[in-house]
């Protein structure tokens, strides 16, 4: 089983797929828990001093790695296999980890999401699955030149076969589980990274 996750602030899209492309699984999880600020780097609350941002951070990532690592085990013990790979949407190499630098732009407004990845990618480590990262721009394009003529039903198909919700986030994830199964030198597969436990 594959999963590809289309993230946002606290929560994400979840789907799953078999090796032949067949969507096993969708879900929306949990990616922090519940009263716990979403956006703790790019919060609208008042100002806060070094000290107190460090905290708020801190607070936030430790309950992002309990929710997280609470809807990835109950994903897993949901799916008829076992899973192999988690693809995640990419971000830079060079992300800072330094709150300082955090806090001003361009990479306060970004930092939050970057943590969530973060997050996402070490649970599915601690868990020995491999982590595929993506871009989000073209992953589906590409599945799209990968699966040729299977495009429309395969990334399509779903909504009609399962039923709303069936979106973009959805179709992303999708297309990334698809990427994450090709061989990197097939034709059109692009350059997905992989990470391995």
């Amino acid at each position: 089983m594959r999963v590809g996750i289309a993230h946002h602030f606290g929560w994400a899209v979840a789907v799953t797929a078999s090796d032949g492309h067949r969507v096993v699984d969708r879900r929306r999880i949990e990616l922090v828990e519940p009263g716990v600020p979403a956006a703790p780097v790019h919060h609208d609350g008042k100002p806060l001093d070094d000290d107190a941002f460090s905290a708020l951070v801190a607070r936030v990532r430790a309950s992002a790695l309990r929710a997280t690592a609470a809807s990835l085990d109950e994903l897993a013990a949901a799916l008829p296999g076992p899973i192999v790979s988690v693809s995640l949407r990419a971000w830079p190499d060079d992300f800072p980890d330094d709150l300082a630098v955090l806090r001003r732009a361009p990479y306060e407004a970004r930092a939050d999401s970057v943590m969530y990845r973060q997050v996402l990618a070490e649970v599915a480590r601690a868990r020995g699955w491999l982590v595929h990262l993506y871009d989000a721009k073209d992953v589906e394009s590409q599945a799209a030149r990968v699966l040729a003529g299977r495009a429309d039903e395969v990334l399509h198909g779903p909504k009609a076969a399962l039923g709303p919700p069936w979106t973009k986030d959805h179709r992303m994830a999708l297309a990334a589980t698809i990427m994450a199964a090709v061989p990197r030198a097939a034709p059109g597969a692009g350059q997905p990274v992989t990470t391995r436990p």
